[in-house]
Parts: structure tokens; C-alpha cells; sequence
């Protein structure tokens, strides 16, 4: 299964970025990139599940490029592969302070999933989340 997605890696923890082209995958995985993140796959991802985990690899035609708008593709260090922890829809924005958990599947596999966050923060949260956990609310 390869979807139109990007993905880095936190820690060796990946996260899978969603949506249509021009919707901020590549800037994203850049910005996560510039706080330590490893690319994995840009723009799109092989997804492999093995033993309960979903697995993100990059096509081997464009393992470890990455399109910056406006300035080209940048060839940069990658990963190979990395299992996913976290999913991120950014055809979708996200209107709650303080939203449900909610999750995608792939391959019978549930990733938790946030929506885009039109915020400048939120690259700077999901590399949070990935280092860490989302808090159960009180």
C-alpha cells in the first residue's frame, strides 16, 4: 500500500503526514525536520504492516528526497524505515481546543490522528507528541 503521504521520524518514532498535494506535507515533514525529525518517504510512502505495527518506507525512486516549494528537491539523510506512532490529516483542520482522541486505520492497524492545526506551533506539538504521549483529559 503506498498513499499520497509523508513521513519522519522522532526518535524513531514515524508519523505519518496525510493529505492533498499542495497541503503542507512537504513543509511539515520540513519544519519536524528542522526540530531533529529524519525523513523517511516524501510524498509518498510504502505502508507494511508486521506484528501489530504499521511500517513506512520510501519508494526506492525517491528515497531520500524531499520537494521544498520554491526552492527544489533536496536530497537529505533518511531512514529506511520506521514504524508509525502517529498520523497527521491535514486535509482536515482541526476546530476544538481541546479535541476528541481520534484515530485512522491502515491495513487493520489503528494510528491515533490529528487534524491541521492552522497554529505555528504545531509542528513544534506533534514532535512533542512523538517524544512523548498525549495526556487522557482529567
Amino acid at each position: 500500500m503506498t498513499p499520497h503521504a509523508t513521513c519522519v521520524a522522532v526518535d524513531g518514532a514515524g508519523v505519518l503526514i496525510l493529505g492533498p498535494s499542495g497541503s503542507g506535507k512537504s513543509a511539515l515533514a520540513l519544519s519536524l525536520m528542522a526540530m531533529g525529525a529524519t525523513l523517511v518517504a516524501d510524498d509518498r510512502t510504502t505502508l507494511s504492516a508486521s506484528e501489530g505495527t504499521l511500517w513506512a518506507e520510501p519508494p526506492a525512486t525517491i528515497a531520500g528526497l524531499i520537494e521544498a516549494r520554491g526552492v527544489g528537491l533536496l536530497r537529505v539523510l533518511h531512514l529506511p524505515r520506521a514504524p508509525l506512532h502517529l498520523a497527521v490529516d491535514l486535509s482536515q483542520t482541526e476546530t476544538d481546543r481541546l479535541p476528541p482522541q481520534r484515530s485512522v486505520k491502515f491495513m487493520d492497524i489503528t494510528l491515533p490522528c490529528l487534524h491541521k492545526v492552522d497554529a505555528p506551533h504545531f509542528a513544534a506539538a506533534i514532535h512533542a507528541y512523538l517524544r512523548g504521549s498525549r495526556a487522557e483529559e482529567p
